[in-house]
């Protein structure tokens, strides 16, 4: 059985200058893949992008910097004064550039946790169907 959660966040892309612009991004999680989370982002256009992240990143990156790839994350308090680890900041390097965005630290914890309620942490590998992905990543 594959269960699925998700929710919707509004994140703040922040330009070199300290400058913030809003931007939507939904948030996906499934028992099919229970290392990952999918992210989405949407701009005003009607454009995505999206991302995969391993969820033990996001988790870690609200305690503490993690990110030795191409995705790192951070808690801070946001640039305008809110509370210690009231943001999680994401920052995405490719080959077509960096951004920076920052999240509300309890959404994404709140959206962790119900994942964790699908599947525990350090259980993953209970739920990982390794032939299925073995087959996907060869096709």
């Amino acid at each position: 059985m594959n269960t699925t959660v998700s929710a919707e966040l509004e994140l703040q892309v922040v330009s070199p200058q300290r400058t913030n612009m809003p931007l939507v991004a939904s948030l996906f999680y499934s028992s099919k893949d229970p290392y990952a989370i999918r992210v989405v982002f949407h701009d005003r256009d009607g454009e995505t992008v999206e991302w995969i992240f391993a969820r033990d990143l996001l988790s870690t990156g609200l305690q503490q910097r993690d990110g030795p790839g191409d995705v790192t994350v951070w808690p801070s308090a946001s640039f305008d004064g809110g509370a210690p680890g009231s943001v999680l900041n994401i920052e995405l390097c490719s080959p077509f550039g960096q951004a920076h965005f920052e999240a509300s630290s309890r959404r994404i914890s709140d959206f962790l946790r119900r994942t964790y309620q699908i599947i525990p942490a350090g259980e993953e590998s209970k739920h990982f169907d390794i032939e299925t992905g073995l087959r996907d990543l060869l096709h």
